[in-house]
């Protein structure tokens, strides 16, 4: 490791597909409300990828911002992580055509920790910052859930969403992304997953009959606990690795999965409901994009200014969870509106 050097967020950005899916979408199409699914969710609409959209293209779009907010060159990346679950194609990775489309010549990998996808990544581009193996890293967390959503199946398909964001790392004096932690409990792999399309059990005829090449979620009410739990206990560790108090934290954003899952979580760190980030209403449960997506979205609200902590906390497939405390070093920006609105903190 290379004394004194640390990574630093330069700058950050986000995409969201043009179609706005509401809730009254699925009214049409399954026995469920828009209430029942603002209640236990949270979740009033969400994006979905239309035609010549997919998650390179969001990634792309996405990284692209990132770049032009930290002005930063892509020629000058030495390397990309693209962190998704809903890859282009299984070969080759979704890394590879992110690359080509941003115009840069570096190395490039797909990283897939599902919802904890960011968290993974953020831990991965500090190291390599760190060890001095890359000056400028651009991590992305891309998905499009759309299309391996099961839309007669409502434990599931009113949850997700598509998008993307993005984040520069560059090498700082002090240290940007102060302590991560990851963690993954394989014996629960089979709580949410894609059962068919991999090597184990290729698309067939019958497994497209069955529906298997859709997303599948078993026991969502011990998913939802063990959320809560998971992640409450990394952020717990994390501050007390890091010697530093709840209290002093300037806002939690914690992956996107429910409202009442967010909620529970500050109730556990026992913050001020104020300083959890909620941004779910109108964009869903994008996976690995959740948190950028959030942090980009806080940060152009002018919600972040230099040298605020801020803590990052998922859980997601596999099972994986993770958390990271990040001093925020990208310059603050005059506060603008996102679109689609709705970012709000936990007591709202």
């Amino acid at each position: 490791m290379t004394q004194g050097r640390y990574a630093r967020i330069a700058g950050t950005g986000s995409a969201l597909p043009e179609r706005v899916v509401p809730n009254s979408y699925f009214e049409s199409i399954l026995d469920t409300s828009d209430q029942w699914i603002v209640e236990r969710t949270g979740i009033r609409e969400r994006r979905f990828a239309g035609v010549g959209e997919s998650t390179a293209t969001l990634a792309a779009h996405a990284g692209k911002e990132a770049l032009d907010s930290a002005g930063v060159d892509p020629g000058a990346v030495d390397l990309l992580i693209v962190a998704t679950c809903t890859p282009e194609r299984l070969i080759p990775s979704t890394a590879a055509f992110v690359q080509d489309r941003l115009g840069m010549s570096c190395p490039a990998f797909d990283l897939n920790a599902a919802c904890a996808g960011f968290v993974y990544g953020l831990s991965v581009a500090d190291a390599q910052i760190r060890a001095g193996s890359a000056d400028r890293v651009l991590l992305v967390g891309a998905e499009v859930l759309s299309r391996v959503l099961d839309m007669t199946d409502r434990t599931t398909c009113v949850l997700f969403g598509d998008g993307a964001g993005a984040a520069v790392l560059e090498p700082g004096q002090e240290p940007g992304v102060i302590r991560s932690l990851l963690a993954l409990d394989g014996t629960q792999a089979e709580l949410l997953t894609v059962p068919a399309g991999g090597t184990a059990e290729p698309v067939t005829e019958d497994t497209l009959r069955a529906r298997r090449n859709f997303l599948r979620m078993i026991d969502g009410q011990s998913v939802f606990k063990q959320a809560v739990t998971a992640m409450a206990a990394a952020c717990t560790e994390v501050l007390d690795k890091a010697g530093t108090a709840a209290t002093d934290l300037a806002l939690v954003i914690g992956h996107q999965a429910n409202a009442r899952i967010l909620t529970a979580l500050g109730k556990r760190l026992g913050l001020d409901p104020a300083k959890v980030l909620i941004d779910i209403e109108f964009v869903g449960n994008t996976s690995a994009a959740s948190i950028p997506i959030a942090l980009d979205r806080a940060w152009r609200r002018g919600m972040l200014d230099p040298g605020d902590l801020v803590l990052t906390a998922a859980f997601g497939a596999g099972m994986s969870w993770g958390a990271s405390l990040i001093r925020w070093t990208a310059p603050a920006v005059a506060a603008t509106p996102t679109s689609p609105e709705g970012m709000a903190s936990a007591h709202a």
